[in-house]
């Protein structure tokens, strides 16, 4: 039951009136890239859709785990481009959050 005695076949009789389709979505896992460098990871989260005037919303639901790390095409890029060792292009792109110019530089100086 939804808050106010409203059951979910109502709600979705309600909400086809206005033109508004929801629909759950089977998936496997997402991750999400934030705009700092972040990664989160969700695995079987809970996705729903809805369509409301042409314009699609999702909703996901679930617990994520924040993934680190950086890709190792980066760090190979990082290291030939500086002459530096793996572990140090590695050490200097975590620290640049995966920015590799930022990383370049830093191991220039």
């Amino acid at each position: 039951m939804f808050p106010g005695g409203v059951n979910p076949k109502q709600m979705g009789q309600m909400m086809k009136r206005f033109g508004i389709k929801n629909e759950e979505l089977d998936v496997k896992e997402i991750t999400m890239v934030l705009k700092n460098g972040k990664k989160l990871f969700f695995e079987e989260p809970q996705v729903q859709t809805i369509e409301m005037q042409g314009t699609r919303t999702y909703t996901v639901a679930g617990n994520p785990k924040e993934l680190s790390g950086v890709p190792e095409e980066d760090v190979a890029m990082v290291a030939e481009q500086t002459g530096a060792s793996k572990a140090d292009a590695k050490t200097a792109l975590e620290e640049a959050n995966g920015d590799i110019a930022e990383a370049i530089i830093k191991l220039k100086k």
